[in-house]
């Protein structure tokens, strides 16, 4: 997909607060399109996609989470005031994607320092917890290693390996294999 022109997101970004539920979603699909192909793009409209997490519909908000995630790689500052819809996502009942684009938020973002890895730890070592083994656990064990492979704090890399040790040692398949992997990274 060829970039999308600054003008045509303002726009796009206008029509994440319209009325339409189907037009939100198809709009949300394509800001993080334009945010996978060049971040730079968005980033100027971080406040109106934050904005956007608490939309009713969960495409909407999977998309703009994917969106915030992509601009965390290069920017983590201008995405940080995300932390609370992100927390609100991850524990999302009614969508297993929306619980996984949030957890890959909060992992792209704690990825980025050790203060950041700090205050994303508590979220996603609960999220662990809530969802291991769930279909979408084998994607969260890859936001994991991402997170691992990061800049994570002492406390952080402690805590993970101590999350993931069980499973190196007692489980099976993609559990144990992304979760010696985990460790592999932390050392």
């Amino acid at each position: 997909m060829a970039d999308i022109e600054t003008p045509n997101i303002s726009g796009l970004v206008e029509e994440l607060s319209g009325s339409s539920r189907r037009r939100r979603q198809e709009v949300a699909h394509t800001i993080a399109l334009a945010a996978h192909s060049n971040p730079a793009v968005v980033k100027p409209h971080v406040e109106a996609l934050i904005d956007a997490l608490f939309r009713p519909e969960a495409q909407t908000r999977w998309e703009i989470l994917d969106a915030l995630t992509d601009i965390a790689q290069s920017d983590p500052d201008a995405v940080a005031d995300a932390f609370d819809g992100a927390e609100a996502s991850l524990f999302d009942d009614g969508s297993a994607t929306v619980r996984l684009a949030a957890f890959k938020f909060l992992c792209r973002l704690g990825s980025t320092s050790p203060e950041r890895s700090d205050e994303v730890w508590p979220l996603i070592d609960e999220a662990i917890q809530c969802y291991h083994g769930d279909a979408e656990y084998r994607d969260m064990l890859a936001a994991l290693l991402g997170l691992a492979e990061g800049s994570p704090s002492e406390d952080t890399k402690r805590a993970l390996a101590a999350r993931v040790g069980f499973d190196t040692k007692n489980g099976a398949g993609y559990i144990k294999s992304f979760s010696n992997e985990i460790l592999q990274a932390l050392s």
